[in-house]
């Protein structure tokens, strides 16, 4: 992604709460296509100097990363948000459907690919996504809305927690344990729950496909 892009959704995000493509076109008066290719191409001066005037954001920082994000100069950010720094990228939150349909990754998910956007150190491969926990299967280390990273290019070993494609073409999120090798030199592993109501599931049974490595855990705490 062109790092004028990435500053710019880094700065909607800290400056204004305003996450993924399609919430940054908005707010800017913008088409979602105008802002994808912003992506690949470098964010217009035009439209930076559109982030300055509706989003407060410094156009020089979107353009060249000078100054301060922030076109208040001197201002403090708002009390519940703070900056992203330098060395962060979004990483794109994509449905448990799309990461089952991942067979072979051709072109990197961008952030405006998924449903939302994380935030996180620059360190994983460009393949890497997050994916929100359904269900209570991982109960208790895994509750519904925490999310994961997982990255594709990090094989699992034992005692991982992997996404796996299942037969419905979905991505499930379970641990990983290998069983063994079978007559045709293939690993047999099985995907287990961590909440003993559900059924392990072994790819000697079933065709199973490992997608990705969790590498990141991020849990949400809800008050009702």
């Amino acid at each position: 992604m062109h790092q004028a892009a990435q500053r710019l959704y880094q700065a909607a995000q800290a400056l204004r709460d305003i996450s993924g493509q399609s919430a940054v076109a908005r707010a800017l008066n913008e088409s979602p296509q105008t802002v994808k290719n912003w992506e690949t191409r470098g964010v217009s001066k035009a439209g930076a100097l559109k982030a300055e005037e509706l989003l407060g954001i410094r156009a020089a920082w979107v353009l060249k990363g000078e100054g301060e994000m922030s076109a208040m100069a001197g201002a403090a950010f708002h009390p519940n948000a703070k900056p992203i720094p330098l060395g962060m990228r979004p990483y794109p939150v994509i449905s448990h459907v799309q990461a089952g349909a991942l067979k072979e990754i051709a072109v990197p998910y961008g952030p405006g690919d998924g449903f939302d956007v994380e935030y996180g150190d620059d360190d994983a491969s460009q393949w890497s996504f997050f994916l929100e926990i359904e269900g209570d299967s991982m109960l208790p280390d895994f509750r519904p809305g925490d999310r994961v990273l997982i990255d594709p290019d990090v094989s699992p070993n034992p005692g991982d927690f992997v996404a796996a494609r299942n037969t419905k073409q979905e991505a499930t999120f379970k641990k990983y344990r290998v069983r063994g090798i079978d007559e045709s030199g293939q690993e047999v592993f099985e995907l287990v729950p961590l909440n003993d109501d559900y059924p392990v599931l072994r790819s000697d049974e079933r065709h199973l496909v490992v997608i990705g490595t969790m590498i990141e855990h991020r849990r949400k705490f809800r008050r009702k």
